[in-house]
C-alpha cells in the first residue's frame, strides 16, 4: 500500500489517480455534515462548487424532494434550505431527500479528486469505517480540503488519524507497512501527539471562526470519533451509501 496526503487541493496531482482511492476530508464541516446526513437517511449528496450550479441542479432534480445545502464564510447561503452545520441534518429533516451541497472548501476538494478511481468522504465521525473500507487499496490519497486554499490543522489531524489506522491495521496482521509520503508522515506524527477534542478544534482557525459566528456547538459533533459506521462514496457525481450484500 502507498499512502499520500495532500493538505490542500492541488492544481494537478503529480501521480495518476485512476487506480487510487481518494478520501476527502473537511472536518469543519463539510464531510462531517455529509456523513451525518447520509447516516440519517438522506438518499444522496451532490457536491457542487458554485452556488449558481447548485441551484440549477436542485431545480433539475425536483425541488419537492431536493434540499439546497451549504455555506459561504461559514454561514448558510441566502436562499438555501440548510447551511453546513452537522446539527441540521437529523432524520426528520433529510430522510429520503436528495441534497445538493456547495461549500467554501469541501466541495472543491471533491471536484479536485474527480479523476480518481474511487472517492469517499472521511471525517472523525466515520474514521474507523473509512479505514476499514480502504484497507485493501494499493494506492490511498487523503485529500484535505484546507481553508481558502491554505493548510487547515483539523484536516491534517484527521488525515493523520486515518493514516495511523491504516498502518496499525497492517501491523496487526503482520503485513508490510504502507509506504508513506512526507505529508503522510507529518500528518501521522501530528495524530500521535494531538487528540481530536472539541477544545482542539476550537483552537484552529476554522474552528475559531465558527465560534466567532455563533456556531461553536458544531465542533462537538465534528470531534466525535467513530460516531457513524458509514462511508459515503462518490458515484455518478453523488455521494451515497453503497448497498452491502
Amino acid at each position: 500500500m502507498r499512502i499520500e496526503v495532500f493538505f490542500t487541493p492541488p492544481e494537478g496531482y503529480p501521480t495518476s489517480l485512476q487506480d487510487a482511492t481518494v478520501a476527502v476530508v473537511d472536518v469543519v464541516r463539510a464531510t462531517t455534515s455529509m456523513v451525518e446526513a447520509l447516516a440519517h437517511g438522506a438518499r444522496a449528496v451532490f457536491p457542487v462548487v458554485a452556488t449558481e450550479d447548485a441551484v440549477r441542479l436542485a431545480v433539475s432534480l425536483g425541488r419537492e424532494d431536493t434540499l439546497l445545502c451549504g455555506e459561504r464564510r461559514g454561514e448558510k447561503v441566502e436562499g438555501f434550505d440548510l447551511g453546513n452545520s452537522p446539527r441540521e441534518y437529523g432524520p426528520d429533516v433529510v430522510a429520503d431527500k436528495r441534497l445538493v451541497w456547495s461549500t467554501t472548501n469541501g466541495t472543491r476538494a471533491f471536484a479536485a479528486a474527480g479523476e480518481a478511481g474511487r472517492v469517499v468522504a472521511a471525517a472523525f465521525t466515520n474514521l474507523s469505517a473509512c479505514a476499514r473500507e480502504v484497507a485493501d487499496t494499493e494506492h490511498v490519497v487523503v485529500q484535505c480540503a484546507g481553508r481558502l486554499g491554505r493548510f487547515a490543522l483539523e484536516d491534517a489531524l484527521c488525515a493523520g488519524y486515518l493514516v495511523n489506522r491504516l498502518v496499525e491495521s497492517r501491523d496487526a496482521v503482520g503485513e508490510t507497512r504502507p509506504e508513506l509520503d512526507d505529508a503522510a508522515r507529518a500528518a501521522r506524527a501530528l495524530a500521535q501527539a494531538v487528540e481530536p477534542t472539541q477544545a482542539f478544534l476550537a483552537s484552529t482557525e476554522g474552528g475559531a471562526k465558527l465560534v466567532e459566528i455563533g456556531l461553536g456547538e458544531d465542533l462537538a459533533v465534528c470531534a466525535r470519533v467513530d460516531h457513524h459506521d458509514v462511508v459515503p462514496e462518490l458515484m455518478d457525481q453523488a455521494l451515497t451509501l453503497p448497498a452491502r450484500g
